[in-house]
Protein backbone atom coordinates (compact mmCIF):
# COMPACT_ATOMS: atom_id res chain seq x y z
CA UNK A 1 0.00 0.00 0.00
CA UNK A 2 1.24 3.44 -1.13
CA UNK A 3 1.42 6.86 0.84
CA UNK A 4 -1.74 8.04 1.76
CA UNK A 5 -1.07 11.59 1.74
CA UNK A 6 0.76 11.26 -1.23
CA UNK A 7 -2.40 9.37 -3.12
CA UNK A 8 -4.63 12.09 -2.02
CA UNK A 9 -2.96 15.01 -2.48
CA UNK A 10 -4.82 17.68 -4.14
CA UNK A 11 -3.43 18.80 -7.78
CA UNK A 12 -6.09 21.26 -8.66
CA UNK A 13 -6.75 24.19 -5.86
CA UNK A 14 -10.44 23.16 -6.08
CA UNK A 15 -9.73 20.00 -4.93
CA UNK A 16 -7.99 21.28 -1.71
CA UNK A 17 -9.88 20.47 1.77
CA UNK A 18 -10.15 23.40 4.08
CA UNK A 19 -8.54 26.58 3.62
CA UNK A 20 -11.92 28.03 1.99
CA UNK A 21 -10.14 31.54 2.93
CA UNK A 22 -7.38 31.16 -0.21
CA UNK A 23 -9.20 28.28 -2.14
CA UNK A 24 -12.86 30.31 -2.79
CA UNK A 25 -12.74 31.02 -6.53
CA UNK A 26 -14.20 35.02 -5.00
CA UNK A 27 -10.71 35.10 -2.64
CA UNK A 28 -7.53 37.64 -3.46
CA UNK A 29 -5.15 34.27 -3.57
CA UNK A 30 -7.46 32.01 -6.02
CA UNK A 31 -7.71 35.03 -8.36
CA UNK A 32 -3.68 35.92 -8.17
CA UNK A 33 -2.98 32.04 -9.02
CA UNK A 34 -5.59 32.04 -11.92
CA UNK A 35 -4.08 35.26 -13.31
CA UNK A 36 -0.74 33.61 -12.84
CA UNK A 37 0.23 36.50 -11.03
CA UNK A 38 1.61 34.76 -7.71
CA UNK A 39 3.87 36.79 -5.67
CA UNK A 40 6.63 35.69 -3.62
CA UNK A 41 4.45 34.27 -0.50
CA UNK A 42 5.33 32.48 3.12
CA UNK A 43 2.74 30.38 4.12
CA UNK A 44 2.73 29.30 7.97
CA UNK A 45 0.58 27.66 10.04
CA UNK A 46 -0.10 24.24 11.75
CA UNK A 47 1.30 20.98 10.54
CA UNK A 48 -0.91 18.99 7.44
CA UNK A 49 -2.79 22.06 6.60
CA UNK A 50 -1.69 21.93 2.66
CA UNK A 51 1.44 24.57 2.68
CA UNK A 52 3.66 21.88 0.05
CA UNK A 53 0.42 21.19 -1.13
CA UNK A 54 -0.48 24.58 -2.54
CA UNK A 55 2.92 25.50 -3.38
CA UNK A 56 3.39 22.48 -5.47
CA UNK A 57 -0.25 23.35 -7.45
CA UNK A 58 0.76 26.85 -8.25
CA UNK A 59 3.68 25.42 -10.02
CA UNK A 60 1.45 23.52 -11.88
CA UNK A 61 -1.03 25.87 -12.70
CA UNK A 62 2.16 28.11 -13.52
CA UNK A 63 3.59 24.95 -15.50
CA UNK A 64 7.18 25.73 -13.94
CA UNK A 65 9.67 23.87 -12.51
CA UNK A 66 9.37 23.29 -8.46
CA UNK A 67 12.52 23.09 -6.17
CA UNK A 68 11.49 22.11 -2.76
CA UNK A 69 14.49 22.92 -0.40
CA UNK A 70 14.42 22.72 3.37
CA UNK A 71 15.69 25.38 5.56
CA UNK A 72 17.57 23.10 7.95
CA UNK A 73 19.97 21.63 5.26
CA UNK A 74 20.06 24.24 3.10
CA UNK A 75 23.09 26.02 1.37
CA UNK A 76 23.59 28.68 -0.30
CA UNK A 77 24.57 27.57 -3.95
CA UNK A 78 21.53 25.69 -4.02
CA UNK A 79 20.09 28.71 -4.82
CA UNK A 80 22.58 29.92 -7.16
CA UNK A 81 22.56 26.54 -8.73
CA UNK A 82 18.70 26.88 -9.68
CA UNK A 83 19.16 30.69 -10.11
CA UNK A 84 21.65 29.91 -12.85
CA UNK A 85 20.33 26.94 -14.72
CA UNK A 86 17.62 29.67 -15.47
CA UNK A 87 19.17 32.31 -16.13
CA UNK A 88 18.58 33.72 -19.79
CA UNK A 89 15.38 31.64 -20.24
CA UNK A 90 11.34 32.03 -20.20
CA UNK A 91 10.90 30.11 -17.51
CA UNK A 92 10.70 31.44 -13.64
CA UNK A 93 11.32 28.17 -11.05
CA UNK A 94 9.05 28.06 -8.22
CA UNK A 95 11.51 27.69 -5.21
CA UNK A 96 9.51 26.01 -1.90
CA UNK A 97 11.61 26.34 0.99
CA UNK A 98 10.25 24.75 4.62
CA UNK A 99 10.90 25.93 8.00
CA UNK A 100 11.85 28.79 6.28
CA UNK A 101 11.79 30.48 10.00
CA UNK A 102 15.22 28.86 9.92
CA UNK A 103 17.01 30.68 7.15
CA UNK A 104 20.18 32.17 7.98
CA UNK A 105 20.52 36.06 7.17
CA UNK A 106 22.97 35.24 4.56
CA UNK A 107 20.47 32.92 2.84
CA UNK A 108 17.78 35.62 3.26
CA UNK A 109 20.82 37.82 1.56
CA UNK A 110 21.29 35.83 -1.42
CA UNK A 111 17.48 35.50 -2.18
CA UNK A 112 16.64 39.66 -2.39
CA UNK A 113 18.13 40.20 -6.26
CA UNK A 114 16.21 37.14 -7.52
CA UNK A 115 13.21 38.04 -5.62
CA UNK A 116 13.63 41.86 -6.59
CA UNK A 117 14.06 40.88 -10.42
CA UNK A 118 11.24 38.06 -10.10
CA UNK A 119 13.92 35.38 -11.70
CA UNK A 120 11.82 32.99 -9.42
CA UNK A 121 8.78 32.87 -7.45
CA UNK A 122 10.06 32.46 -3.94
CA UNK A 123 7.61 30.56 -1.27
CA UNK A 124 8.35 29.56 1.79
CA UNK A 125 6.36 27.37 4.71
CA UNK A 126 6.60 27.51 8.28
CA UNK A 127 4.80 25.99 11.49
CA UNK A 128 5.50 29.89 13.27
CA UNK A 129 4.91 33.03 11.48
CA UNK A 130 7.97 33.89 9.68
CA UNK A 131 7.56 37.17 9.66
CA UNK A 132 9.71 37.82 12.54
CA UNK A 133 12.98 35.95 11.74
CA UNK A 134 12.71 37.26 8.28
CA UNK A 135 14.62 40.56 7.33
CA UNK A 136 12.76 43.92 6.33
CA UNK A 137 14.01 43.50 2.62
CA UNK A 138 12.43 40.22 2.44
CA UNK A 139 9.36 41.37 4.16
CA UNK A 140 9.11 43.85 1.73
CA UNK A 141 8.88 41.90 -1.23
CA UNK A 142 6.75 39.19 0.01
CA UNK A 143 2.96 38.47 0.97
CA UNK A 144 2.09 36.40 4.41
CA UNK A 145 -0.63 33.54 4.15
CA UNK A 146 -1.90 31.88 6.94
CA UNK A 147 -3.04 27.98 6.78
CA UNK A 148 -5.49 26.78 9.12
CA UNK A 149 -5.87 24.26 10.96
CA UNK A 150 -8.55 22.01 9.36
CA UNK A 151 -12.20 21.64 10.80
CA UNK A 152 -13.33 18.28 12.17
CA UNK A 153 -15.98 18.41 8.77
CA UNK A 154 -13.22 19.41 6.45
CA UNK A 155 -11.92 15.93 8.01
CA UNK A 156 -14.80 14.26 7.63
CA UNK A 157 -14.81 15.21 3.99
CA UNK A 158 -11.43 14.19 3.23
CA UNK A 159 -11.99 10.91 5.18
CA UNK A 160 -15.13 10.32 2.50
CA UNK A 161 -12.81 10.82 0.06
CA UNK A 162 -10.25 8.12 0.91
CA UNK A 163 -13.64 5.91 1.27
CA UNK A 164 -14.69 6.03 -2.41
CA UNK A 165 -11.00 4.71 -3.46
CA UNK A 166 -10.22 2.24 -0.18
CA UNK A 167 -12.21 -0.94 0.99
CA UNK A 168 -12.22 -0.09 4.71
CA UNK A 169 -15.44 -0.07 7.28
CA UNK A 170 -14.90 1.92 10.51
CA UNK A 171 -16.70 2.14 13.97
CA UNK A 172 -18.69 5.09 14.70
CA UNK A 173 -16.50 5.57 18.05
CA UNK A 174 -13.33 4.60 15.69
CA UNK A 175 -14.27 7.22 13.32
CA UNK A 176 -14.63 9.97 15.78
CA UNK A 177 -11.45 9.29 17.50
CA UNK A 178 -9.60 9.48 13.95
CA UNK A 179 -11.06 12.90 13.78
CA UNK A 180 -10.78 14.26 16.84
CA UNK A 181 -6.96 13.07 17.47
CA UNK A 182 -5.79 14.07 14.39
CA UNK A 183 -6.05 17.67 15.80
CA UNK A 184 -7.11 19.27 11.89
CA UNK A 185 -3.65 17.91 10.80
CA UNK A 186 -4.66 15.96 7.23
CA UNK A 187 -1.67 14.11 6.93
CA UNK A 188 -1.80 12.94 10.49
CA UNK A 189 -5.31 11.69 10.25
CA UNK A 190 -4.20 10.27 6.40
CA UNK A 191 -0.90 8.66 8.01
CA UNK A 192 -3.35 6.74 10.71
CA UNK A 193 -5.84 5.96 8.64
CA UNK A 194 -3.09 4.04 6.61
CA UNK A 195 -1.82 1.92 9.15
CA UNK A 196 -5.28 0.88 10.95
CA UNK A 197 -5.83 -0.37 7.81
CA UNK A 198 -2.69 -2.27 7.43
CA UNK A 199 -3.61 -3.98 10.87
CA UNK A 200 -6.72 -5.02 9.95
CA UNK A 201 -9.71 -3.62 7.20
CA UNK A 202 -11.86 -3.03 9.90
CA UNK A 203 -11.13 0.21 12.17
CA UNK A 204 -12.00 0.07 15.73
CA UNK A 205 -11.41 2.57 18.43
CA UNK A 206 -8.58 0.14 20.13
CA UNK A 207 -6.55 -0.88 17.66
CA UNK A 208 -6.68 3.38 16.26
CA UNK A 209 -5.57 3.99 20.04
CA UNK A 210 -3.25 1.54 20.28
CA UNK A 211 -1.30 3.25 17.60
CA UNK A 212 -1.65 6.55 18.79
CA UNK A 213 -2.38 6.88 22.39
CA UNK A 214 -3.02 10.26 23.47
CA UNK A 215 -4.76 13.37 21.00
CA UNK A 216 -2.46 15.01 18.35
CA UNK A 217 -2.09 18.96 19.44
CA UNK A 218 -5.52 20.90 20.65
CA UNK A 219 -7.76 18.19 20.84
CA UNK A 220 -10.69 19.37 19.25
CA UNK A 221 -13.62 16.54 18.49
CA UNK A 222 -16.50 16.47 16.65
CA UNK A 223 -18.56 18.00 19.98
CA UNK A 224 -15.57 20.09 21.31
CA UNK A 225 -16.21 17.94 23.90
CA UNK A 226 -12.39 18.72 25.28
CA UNK A 227 -12.54 22.63 24.45
CA UNK A 228 -15.37 22.53 26.87
CA UNK A 229 -13.43 20.51 29.41
CA UNK A 230 -10.44 22.41 28.95
CA UNK A 231 -13.04 25.82 29.40
CA UNK A 232 -14.34 24.09 32.63
CA UNK A 233 -11.28 23.07 34.21
CA UNK A 234 -9.58 27.09 33.48
CA UNK A 235 -12.95 28.70 34.89
CA UNK A 236 -12.42 26.53 38.40
CA UNK A 237 -9.06 27.40 38.95
CA UNK A 238 -10.16 31.26 37.94
CA UNK A 239 -12.72 30.30 40.84
CA UNK A 240 -10.16 28.72 43.17
CA UNK A 241 -12.20 25.16 43.50
CA UNK A 242 -9.53 22.58 43.52
CA UNK A 243 -11.66 19.37 43.22
CA UNK A 244 -13.67 20.91 40.25
CA UNK A 245 -10.25 21.69 38.42
CA UNK A 246 -8.95 18.22 39.63
CA UNK A 247 -11.67 16.91 38.19
CA UNK A 248 -11.67 18.51 34.46
CA UNK A 249 -8.05 17.70 35.12
CA UNK A 250 -8.35 13.92 35.00
CA UNK A 251 -11.33 14.19 32.58
CA UNK A 252 -9.13 15.58 30.31
CA UNK A 253 -6.29 13.00 30.38
CA UNK A 254 -9.05 10.28 30.34
CA UNK A 255 -9.94 11.63 26.61
CA UNK A 256 -6.31 11.41 25.55
CA UNK A 257 -5.58 14.85 26.13
CA UNK A 258 -1.57 15.71 25.77
CA UNK A 259 -0.36 16.71 28.86
CA UNK A 260 1.24 19.90 26.60
CA UNK A 261 -1.99 20.97 25.46
CA UNK A 262 -3.35 20.84 29.15
CA UNK A 263 0.26 22.66 30.06
CA UNK A 264 -0.19 25.66 27.80
CA UNK A 265 -4.05 26.58 29.09
CA UNK A 266 -2.14 26.40 32.57
CA UNK A 267 0.31 28.78 31.84
CA UNK A 268 -2.06 31.59 30.27
CA UNK A 269 -3.68 31.31 33.20
CA UNK A 270 -1.30 31.74 35.60
CA UNK A 271 -0.55 35.11 33.95
CA UNK A 272 -3.86 36.08 33.06
CA UNK A 273 -5.90 35.29 35.99
CA UNK A 274 -3.06 35.02 38.72
CA UNK A 275 -0.58 37.66 37.71
CA UNK A 276 1.63 39.41 40.12
CA UNK A 277 -0.78 38.20 42.81
CA UNK A 278 1.71 35.27 42.89
CA UNK A 279 4.53 36.00 40.42
CA UNK A 280 5.74 32.17 41.05
CA UNK A 281 2.38 30.86 39.59
CA UNK A 282 4.26 31.35 35.94
CA UNK A 283 7.23 29.84 36.48
CA UNK A 284 5.85 26.81 38.11
CA UNK A 285 3.10 26.47 35.52
CA UNK A 286 6.15 27.14 32.51
CA UNK A 287 8.38 24.65 34.70
CA UNK A 288 5.53 22.27 34.40
CA UNK A 289 5.11 23.20 30.29
CA UNK A 290 9.18 22.10 29.53
CA UNK A 291 8.85 19.14 32.52
CA UNK A 292 5.51 17.51 30.53
CA UNK A 293 6.78 18.13 27.30
CA UNK A 294 10.14 15.37 28.41
CA UNK A 295 7.73 13.36 30.62
CA UNK A 296 4.74 12.18 29.62
CA UNK A 297 2.18 9.90 30.25
CA UNK A 298 1.19 8.36 33.09
CA UNK A 299 4.24 10.60 35.43
CA UNK A 300 3.33 14.05 34.07
CA UNK A 301 -0.49 13.45 35.07
CA UNK A 302 1.30 14.10 38.29
CA UNK A 303 3.03 17.36 37.84
CA UNK A 304 -0.01 18.67 36.00
CA UNK A 305 -2.00 18.13 39.34
CA UNK A 306 0.77 19.76 41.36
CA UNK A 307 0.36 22.82 39.40
CA UNK A 308 -3.83 22.76 38.98
CA UNK A 309 -3.60 22.90 42.72
CA UNK A 310 -1.10 25.20 42.86
CA UNK A 311 -2.72 27.77 40.35
CA UNK A 312 -6.45 26.97 42.10
CA UNK A 313 -4.84 27.43 45.64
CA UNK A 314 -3.03 31.05 44.75
CA UNK A 315 -4.93 34.88 45.09
CA UNK A 316 -6.02 35.56 41.89
CA UNK A 317 -5.55 39.15 39.86
CA UNK A 318 -6.55 39.93 36.37
CA UNK A 319 -4.46 43.14 36.39
CA UNK A 320 -2.22 42.56 34.10
CA UNK A 321 -4.33 41.13 31.66
CA UNK A 322 -6.88 44.30 31.89
CA UNK A 323 -3.70 46.74 31.69
CA UNK A 324 -2.10 45.70 28.26
CA UNK A 325 -5.74 45.61 26.60
CA UNK A 326 -6.21 49.03 27.90
CA UNK A 327 -2.81 49.55 26.21
CA UNK A 328 -3.14 48.09 22.85
CA UNK A 329 -6.63 49.16 22.98
CA UNK A 330 -5.18 53.06 23.32
CA UNK A 331 -2.24 52.59 20.54
CA UNK A 332 -4.68 50.97 18.13
CA UNK A 333 -7.18 53.91 18.10
CA UNK A 334 -5.33 56.72 19.30
CA UNK A 335 -2.32 58.84 17.38
CA UNK A 336 0.95 57.28 18.21
CA UNK A 337 2.80 59.02 20.57
CA UNK A 338 6.22 60.69 19.56
CA UNK A 339 9.32 59.52 22.14
CA UNK A 340 10.45 62.27 24.06
CA UNK A 341 14.30 63.20 22.43
CA UNK A 342 16.14 62.79 26.08
CA UNK A 343 14.80 58.93 25.89
CA UNK A 344 15.77 58.58 21.89
CA UNK A 345 18.79 56.46 21.32
CA UNK A 346 22.23 56.52 21.14
CA UNK A 347 22.91 58.96 23.83
CA UNK A 348 20.17 60.60 24.80
CA UNK A 349 20.92 64.15 25.87
CA UNK A 350 18.77 65.34 29.02
CA UNK A 351 18.41 62.17 30.14
CA UNK A 352 18.82 61.72 33.98
CA UNK A 353 19.79 57.91 34.81
CA UNK A 354 18.11 56.86 37.77
CA UNK A 355 20.79 55.19 39.45
CA UNK A 356 22.56 58.36 39.50
CA UNK A 357 19.60 59.87 42.10
CA UNK A 358 19.47 56.95 44.63
CA UNK A 359 17.33 54.75 42.25
CA UNK A 360 14.13 57.35 41.11
CA UNK A 361 14.13 60.68 39.53
CA UNK A 362 11.33 62.22 38.17
CA UNK A 363 11.42 63.02 34.46
CA UNK A 364 9.30 62.38 31.21
CA UNK A 365 9.00 59.37 29.47
CA UNK A 366 6.07 59.90 27.74
CA UNK A 367 4.72 62.95 26.16
CA UNK A 368 1.06 62.75 27.39
CA UNK A 369 -0.17 62.12 30.64
CA UNK A 370 -1.99 58.07 30.69
CA UNK A 371 -2.75 56.05 32.97
CA UNK A 372 -3.29 52.15 32.10
CA UNK A 373 -2.28 50.16 34.97
CA UNK A 374 -5.08 49.37 37.53
CA UNK A 375 -3.92 47.22 40.89
CA UNK A 376 -5.69 45.75 42.71
CA UNK A 377 -3.54 44.80 45.83
CA UNK A 378 -3.79 41.79 46.08
CA UNK A 379 -1.54 38.98 46.68
CA UNK A 380 2.07 39.99 46.03
CA UNK A 381 0.56 42.96 43.96
CA UNK A 382 -0.17 44.85 47.34
CA UNK A 383 4.04 44.25 48.19
CA UNK A 384 4.54 45.80 44.39
CA UNK A 385 2.43 49.15 45.31
CA UNK A 386 4.62 49.46 48.24
CA UNK A 387 7.87 48.79 46.35
CA UNK A 388 7.00 52.06 43.84
CA UNK A 389 5.76 54.02 46.37
CA UNK A 390 9.06 53.96 48.21
CA UNK A 391 11.35 54.22 44.99
CA UNK A 392 9.53 57.81 44.09
CA UNK A 393 9.58 58.64 47.90
CA UNK A 394 13.55 58.77 47.68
Amino acid sequence: MNDFSKIFRPQRIEDVIGQSHLCDENSAFYKLLKNKNIPHSFFFGPPGTGKTTMAKIIAKEMDSPFYLLDATSLKVEQFRKIFASHKNTFIKPVIFIDEVHRLSKTQQEVLLIPMENNEAIIIGASTENPYFSLTAGIRSRSMLFEFKSLTNLELKRLLEKVKKEVNFTINEDALNYLISSSGGDSRALLNLLEFSIKVDNHITLKNLKSLRPTMLKDGVSSDDTHYNLASAMIKSIRGSDIDSSLYYLARLIDGGESPEFIARRLVILSSEDIGNANPNALNLATSTMLAVSKIGYPESRIILSQCVIYLASSPKSNSAYMAINEVQKYVENEDKLEVPNHLKSPSPIGYLYPHDYNGWIKQKYLTKELSFYKSKGIGFEKTLNEWIKKIKEN
